[in-house]
């Protein structure tokens, strides 16, 4: 089930990683729409798919930066789990649900917290119910950070994170270089907008405290890299001293040996937000982990077959690893 090819007629890692968001058709899925109102005040939207069987497991999935339950990679996901008759539920961080969150805080590869409080939710809705994540890109440093730091306490029995930025400090300096630069103007686009919103939002509202926290952070001209952004707003936001400090803080790569549920890492060497030298040694890894590296495949691309009949590996890769880890821990999937 690891055999992946990737497509010949997407050589290189930027290819395979632009097709799914330009390219392809989005799934049609039905889903029931579900606000989670968190300790603090603020809100997450869950969008729940798939049949609701007692006994059968449940899948949490995470999207990437700038991403939402929306995006076709989860989408895609929560079409093959529904398949094998999992129901599962698409996270989306704060504000990124097509509504601005209410609180100045926003949603960051460190927001180890906000998953924790989806993960109880759940276990509380589903009793006794065998449950698992998924989480790409950003989603899957947040899912790797929040495994650590449960580490034998997790209440997860299975992982799969895709596409990390293990080390943020030099996914940072990646994105900064060559082509990846497009992307990073793509991101920095709608991540000054994600303020802006709130800022416009805020001051309609009258909501004076969280606008005046969102006002302190000053101007947000002369943002043009991922450092100028974290450290002008993550990290005074978030209670980081500095980019940096956020960067050495909330980097998975720091987390992966406290790991102690299966966990699979599913990466390619073409990543172009990700530099070869920022992935982890096998030392580094849980006992549980297995850390599959392809050559191919970009960032949360994997995409296999023919131009008129694309296939996506990961849609085929995580079900099937997932089911295989739940039936090992006694599940009755």
């Amino acid at each position: 089930m690891s055999s992946f090819r990737p497509s010949r007629w997407l050589p290189g890692g930027h290819l395979q990683t632009l097709f799914g968001p330009l390219l392809r058709r989005p799934p049609r899925l039905e889903r029931k729409r579900e606000r989670l109102t968190l300790a603090d005040g603020d809100f997450l939207d869950l969008d729940w798919f798939g049949p609701d069987h007692a006994g059968q497991p449940c899948v949490i999935l995470l999207h990437g930066l700038t991403g939402s339950s929306s995006s076709l990679y989860i989408l895609g996901q929560q079409q093959q789990l529904a398949k094998l008759g999992w129901r599962s539920v698409a996270v989306n961080w704060r504000g990124c649900s097509g509504e601005p969150n209410h609180s100045a805080r926003a949603y960051h590869s460190g927001a180890s917290d906000d998953l924790a409080e989806v993960v109880n939710h759940v276990l509380l809705r589903y009793p006794g119910r065998t449950l698992a994540a998924a989480g790409f890109s950003l989603g899957g440093n947040v899912l790797l950070k929040y495994l650590g730091e449960c580490a034998h306490e997790c209440p997860l029995q299975a992982a799969v994170a895709v596409s990390v930025p293990f080390r943020l400090d030099e996914c940072a300096d990646r994105i900064s270089v060559g082509f990846s630069r497009v992307y990073q103007s793509r991101f920095m686009r709608d991540m000054l907008a994600y303020v802006s919103n709130k800022k416009r939002l805020f001051s309609h509202q009258g909501w004076h405290s969280e606008h005046a926290r969102l006002d302190a952070l000053g101007s947000l001209d002369g943002m043009d890299t991922f450092w100028d952004f974290d450290g002008r707003v993550t990290a005074p936001l978030h209670g980081f001293a500095s980019a940096e400090d956020y960067y050495r803080r909330c980097s998975s790569r720091y987390f992966l040996g406290s790991i102690q549920v299966p966990c699979l890492l599913i990466q390619a060497a073409n990543d172009p937000f990700v530099y070869p030298r920022s992935l982890p040694q096998l030392s580094e890894l849980g006992p549980r982990t297995e850390f599959e590296l392809h050559q191919g495949g970009g960032h949360v691309g994997f995409i296999e077959g023919l131009p008129w009949r694309p296939r996506y590996y990961l849609e085929r890769r995580i079900p099937g690893w997932l089911a295989l880890q739940l039936q090992a821990s006694g599940s009755s999937a």
